[in-house]
């Protein structure tokens, strides 16, 4: 898995939690949608993370916030938050794929 395909990922998952009553208001008469099991297997994944890995994923793809207003946020600069993304980044790409392999 590359860093664009987590990017891409980590995209889809930051739509469905803006959107997510929509998605869980409709799944009942719809059907879930295939981003469940991706929303899913990302959770997993960020339950290992170090502390602050896990607050960048939460604060930027839960919560919405962008890189710059969670810098202000925690007192940060946006290049500190910046490098924490990067790690995060990397953090999902090395554990997503050791949790495929298994």
């Amino acid at each position: 898995m590359t860093a664009k395909n987590i990017r891409d990922d980590l995209r889809d998952i930051r739509y469905f939690y803006s959107r997510k009553e929509l998605f869980d208001k409709t799944a009942s008469s719809v059907g879930t949608n295939i981003i469940f099991e991706k929303v899913e297997k990302y959770n997993q994944v960020i339950c290992l993370a170090p502390p602050r890995l896990y607050d960048v994923y939460v604060s930027i793809y839960l919560q919405n916030n962008t890189q710059e207003s969670l810098a202000d946020k925690l007192g940060y600069s946006v290049e500190y938050v910046s490098m924490l993304h990067t790690q995060l980044i990397n953090f999902l790409r090395k554990n997503i794929e050791i949790k495929e392999e298994r």
